[in-house]
């Protein structure tokens, strides 16, 4: 059974290579509409390129490429070859068209222009509710070159457009490599079909689905991102028995078998050096700041100018106060650093934070290994974090999703130490977590019974009110900012409401409007949740990591609006799991251990 899933994994990646590397001339596409120019929509809302003809065209950004809407006329406007009805007659006779505006009577056409070079013609449905359709035509030859209906008119992020999220990291010649490079020294040419490469493949499997995405094909993007999801889910739980350990060792030093790698620890080492300075390099010179990092910097900049948060964000980002408070402010010292110009440009604010978040992850995953097993474990994660191309993806997006990967992997680290301050430490952490992207609040219950089990039972209340009380402390303290401008009213509804209520095609349930379904899957996380947290599980670090990792899997499962730069939320736990539940790949010499080892086991056993 393991052998035939590792034989299906690898021929899903085949897959994904071939669907990548078309994704170059699967269409000739306007790229500057896109993240090329650093203006692309992310995973935040639906954003349409046009308004409506009964409301005024807005600019969200200085660019030649907002559309301009032109009267019908048959002479063309200066400067162009074709007049407005020539275009609109050019797309009434798309085939494509004419079968949607069935559907559509009384729907109504308007013409734009669009850039220097092209025109764009979209169709409303009656009274101008709703745009159904979006076509792009060359002024020069009178080509089309792009029609887009249904979702695709309104989710510009589902047309596949060349390098709005993570621009050339999508390129072969880049993906294809890290692939490797993850998974090489973890590879035991000795076992081939061991579970450890079949849980890596399954790692790196999403990029079927982002081949599919990158060629806008949404209906096959969205439901090949759940067997990953699924198979890491049940994986993570798989994890949480206890282990069986030799009694004369504890459990943190018995794991199953050694890890074995390929090459020594040293090497890895150097290479996280290596690959830290591709991912700056890479950034630096070749990344775009999508609409949530552009977020995140005006939330900085209004905190700093003591500005309401919620409620008052500019036009061209007008739902980016969806956040957390915690999320703006962990931007504030890069925004007091580098400024912000007031329009959506190059952004040196959001590169430095997405650089910074990124170097805090590699930093932790470290510091877990190495209080784990020691350095050669921390040197294998942090090489994992560095070599996984969702990372990268995430970190050349300059997106915010890292900060939420950096909070829980600090809370994981605060719960390695058994001090009486342990528990303060877990539930601030917590609570910060929680206040980026709501998500991680899933772990709070998990984390708050981390270890009570073996503390002594009179103790056990006191660690507890411990966590509660520094949840509440952390929260209440991060709130500051903004209930000292903003309602909760106000907060609920930019926040949770929003998130709640809108749709989004990056889902089974929203694709295909699952919405029962939807709801019995979040009922269904919720019980996992409360599962996790009161069920007895391994006690370690590898078993804590799955739990949250469990966790926070189910929760995005459960989510209407789905996008891969959440893979780094749990990623970081993932592989902490998976890679801890080994021991150091570094054997001892056989013999009699000293007094000194035999007195450090217990705590070893402590520190794990």
């Amino acid at each position: 059974m393991r052998r035939s899933l590792l034989l299906a994994c690898l021929t899903w990646l085949l897959l994904a290579g071939s669907a990548m590397g078309a994704t170059t001339s699967h269409v000739s596409l306007n790229v500057s509409l896109t993240g090329i120019t650093g203006s692309s929509r992310g995973p935040l809302a639906p954003i349409t390129a046009t308004s409506t003809p009964t409301s005024t065209l807005t600019a969200t950004r200085a660019t030649s490429t907002n559309p301009i809407p032109v009267i019908d006329s048959d002479v063309p406007p200066a400067g162009r070859k074709l007049s407005s009805e020539e275009v609109l007659a050019i797309a009434a006779r798309l085939p494509k068209l004419r079968a949607l505006l069935k559907q559509y009577p009384g729907a109504y056409s308007g013409a734009y222009l669009k850039g220097p070079q092209h025109w764009q013609v979209s169709y409303f449905s009656r009274g101008g509710k709703k745009e159904i359709a979006q076509i792009i035509i060359d002024d020069f030859t009178g080509k089309v070159l792009e029609q887009w209906t249904g979702f695709q008119v309104a989710w510009t992020m589902a047309r596949g457009y060349p390098g709005a999220f993570g621009r050339h990291v999508n390129s072969l010649y880049i993906w294809l490599p890290l692939c490797v490079l993850f998974i090489l020294p973890f590879f035991n040419f000795r076992r081939p079909f061991s579970l450890l490469h079949l849980d890596l493949l399954m790692l790196l499997s999403f990029s079927v689905s982002l081949a599919f995405f990158n060629n806008a094909h949404i209906y096959a993007s969205v439901p090949l991102s759940y067997p990953p999801l699924l198979y890491l889910l049940a994986r993570m739980l798989s994890l949480l028995r206890r282990a069986r350990a030799a009694p004369e060792l504890p459990l943190a030093v018995n794991p199953q078998r050694p890890l074995r790698l390929l090459v020594p620890a040293s090497w890895l080492a150097v290479g996280v050096v290596f690959l830290l300075g591709f991912r700056i390099a890479l950034n630096v010179t070749d990344s775009n700041v999508i609409d949530v990092g552009y977020a995140s910097v005006i939330g900085a900049q209004r905190i700093a100018k003591d500005r309401p948060l919620y409620g008052s964000f500019p036009s061209d980002n007008e739902h980016g106060d969806t956040y957390g408070p915690v999320n703006y402010e962990a931007y504030v010292p890069a925004e007091q650093i580098f400024g912000w110009s007031g329009t959506w440009d190059d952004l040196p604010a959001a590169h430095a934070a997405a650089v910074l978040f990124d170097l805090l992850a590699v930093a932790l995953l470290f510091l877990i290994g190495r209080r784990m097993r020691g350095p050669t474990l921390g040197v294998a994660l942090a090489y994992a974090w560095a070599s996984y191309p969702f990372t990268l993806f995430a970190l050349e997006s300059n997106s915010n999703d890292t900060l939420v990967a950096v909070l829980v992997l600090a809370a994981v680290l605060a719960a390695s130490y058994r001090s009486a301050l342990a528990p303060v430490g877990r539930g601030a952490l917590a609570a910060l977590a929680g206040l980026t992207k709501f998500a991680p609040l899933a772990l709070a219950p998990i984390l708050a019974t981390h270890g009570l089990r073996q503390l002594p039972a009179r103790t056990r209340p006191r660690a507890l009110v411990l966590f509660v009380a520094a949840f509440l402390g952390a929260g209440a303290l991060a709130a500051i900012p903004a209930l000292s401008h903003d309602s909760l009213h106000t907060i609920y509804e930019r926040t949770f409401a929003y998130q709640t209520d809108r749709g989004s095609p990056f889902s089974l349930w929203g694709l295909y409007g699952w919405h029962r379904a939807q709801e019995l899957v979040e009922l269904a996380t919720v019980v996992l949740v409360l599962a996790l947290a009161v069920i007895p599980r391994r006690p370690d670090i590898v078993g804590l990591a799955g739990a949250c990792a469990a966790a926070i899997i189910a929760t995005e499962l459960s989510l209407e609006h789905w996008f891969y730069l959440y893979i780094p939320w749990f990623f970081g736990l993932v592989i902490v799991a998976l890679l801890g539940n080994f021991s150091d790949p570094s054997p001892p010499r056989v013999g009699a251990a000293s007094a000194a080892a035999r007195s450090s086991l217990p705590e070893a056993a402590l520190s794990s």
